[in-house]
């Protein structure tokens, strides 16, 4: 480090990232350390089944809020903070008009109101066409580009003012710098941006109805778009030299915050999703059309990558089943999903022969299926409130060795699981992880800031606090716990991933 950046000692970065169900603000000094974070949890609004939408305004609210309770924490000169690093929730798209107003409450990614609609965009194209362009193996309908064609059919006085079209990254970016940007680790799953190329597909856009004038600038991520205007700095009360980078999507900047950054590396973030990069030095297409591959947030690096209902399973069981633990957490007892953990640690692998599926959402990759739904199998009178908890978190592990069958499928190794995510926090859940595929299970001192941390370092370097993400990983990411597998547990899960499979198979017709 130079002399000159040896001045920035006193300084420091502000992260947010931008989850699915709750917003984290974390501070880190010119070290790695981090000095203080907040976390402030939200209710997504779904007003159908399989729709997921929020008020703009309520992100807005949500990112001032946990900015300030994270800044009030560190007790941080605001003239001290010298960037902003964001790390964004996937395929979350805001429409503006040309007044640069939201038309319509944003879109979440998790959204599966277009399912016709991509069935449509794969029937035009054809999924090998889809993949060569896009690493997409065919079109789901969490994609931006079938949520917009499903806006042109069932919203047409919104597609028709439609001015610009913005992922959650790039909306920030614009309310705090005034350029419209997004980077191409969040528009590798919008379908029409193309891998090869990291351009826009325009026979795509052609098909959607959609022009290049109605899109953000591309830019790399880790890219500063520019610095905060006046009327943001003072909106957002932040300091107007702050520079304001565009960080990259969760699932890319989480695995930066663990180190899980060179070609081999494997992660699993069981956030509200569980969301799994293997990390390649080449654009991967799998040829069983099982495995989509996006851009790194990194160089030249490519990530094959799944993702599933994870967490968010779990909030919805404690939300409406756990009345009795949260009234005991909010008496200053036992945080409620620590009390289901130990739940769960009662109950023998294989939950007395109770089964779930996690998908409250669809499946995703390897089956992929946007009709799955969740559901519990082999429910008995023996069955008690922590059986259907333990099953809750088996269903997730069963999709994690899904995904490494059919990573590994693809020459890939994985070798162990390094884990973040509030899932990693679960001693319990990390245990089955390690117990079920066979391969340890590491977490990181970082991991309950991993998403902020990794959008942090791609922030500083980009200021020229670090020198590369990789010296910046090797300098500050520590291992915490290794979770060593137990061989008497596989057999179990052997036979429980046999039936989940099964399960699947027989639901296809019903899901359909």
């Amino acid at each position: 480090m130079t002399d000159e950046q040896n001045l920035t000692e006193e300084k420091y970065i502000l992260t947010i990232d931008m989850g699915t169900t709750a917003f984290k603000s974390a501070i880190f000094d010119c070290s790695g350390r981090e000095v203080a974070s907040a976390t402030e949890e939200y209710q997504i609004q779904t007003p159908q089944p399989g729709w997921a939408e929020m008020d703009p305004e309520r992100y807005i609210t949500l990112f001032q809020n946990v900015i300030a309770r994270a800044l009030d924490k560190a007790q941080v000169p605001k003239d001290q903070l010298v960037t902003l690093g964001i790390s964004v929730q996937g395929e979350t798209s805001v429409f503006l008009d040309s007044s640069k107003k939201p038309l319509r409450s944003a879109i979440l990614w998790c959204d599966t109101r277009a399912l016709t609609e991509a069935e449509e965009i794969v029937d035009a194209f054809g999924s090998t066409t889809i993949q060569n362009h896009t690493g997409q193996v065919g079109c789901d309908a969490l994609w931006p580009g079938a949520k917009l064609l499903w806006l042109k059919k069932h919203e047409q006085d919104v597609f028709a003012n439609i001015a610009h079209i913005l992922q959650l990254n790039g909306y920030f970016a614009y309310l705090l710098t005034g350029r419209m940007a997004e980077d191409d680790s969040i528009l590798g799953s919008s379908i029409y941006w193309n891998i090869n190329t990291r351009q826009y597909w325009d026979e795509m856009l052609d098909y959607i109805g959609i022009t290049k004038a109605q899109l953000p600038e591309i830019v790399r991520p880790g890219s500063i778009v520019g610095t905060i205007t006046k009327e943001a700095a003072d909106k957002f009360d932040l300091p107007e030299h702050l520079t304001v980078n565009i960080g990259g999507s969760d699932l890319a900047c989480g695995p930066v915050g663990t180190g899980a950054i060179r070609p081999g590396n494997f992660s699993d973030s069981t956030g509200s999703s569980l969301c799994t990069m293997a990390m390649a030095d080449h654009v991967v297409l799998d040829p069983t059309k099982q495995m989509p591959c996006y851009c790194s947030v990194l160089p030249d690096l490519y990530m094959v990558h799944a993702y599933s209902t994870g967490g968010m399973y779990m909030k919805w069981f404690r939300d409406t089943f756990g009345e009795i633990e949260l009234l005991k957490e909010g008496d200053g007892g036992l945080n409620a999903f620590d009390q289901l953990d130990l739940m769960a640690a009662e109950v023998a692998a294989g939950s007395d022969g109770l089964i779930a599926l996690p998908h409250l959402q669809g499946s995703g990759p390897p089956d992929l299926n946007a009709n799955a739904r969740a559901c519990f199998f082999g429910m008995t009178i023996a069955h008690g409130k922590e059986h259907f908890v333990r099953a809750i978190m088996e269903s997730v592990v069963m999709v994690l060795c899904r995904i490494i069958e059919a990573t590994e499928a693809l020459e890939i190794p994985v070798d162990r699981i390094i884990s973040f995510g509030g899932g990693a926090l679960s001693p319990v859940w990390c245990q089955m992880k390690a117990d079920a595929t066979g391969k340890p299970v590491v977490t990181t001192k970082n991991n309950k800031s991993a998403g902020c941390l990794g959008a942090g370092i791609l922030a500083g370097v980009a200021c020229g606090i670090w020198d590369s993400v990789e010296k910046a990983c090797d300098q500050i990411i520590q291992e915490d716990r290794v979770y060593e597998p137990d061989p008497a547990q596989k057999p179990v899960y052997d036979k429980l991933l046999a039936r989940y499979k099964h399960l699947m198979e027989c639901l296809e017709p019903v899901f359909s």
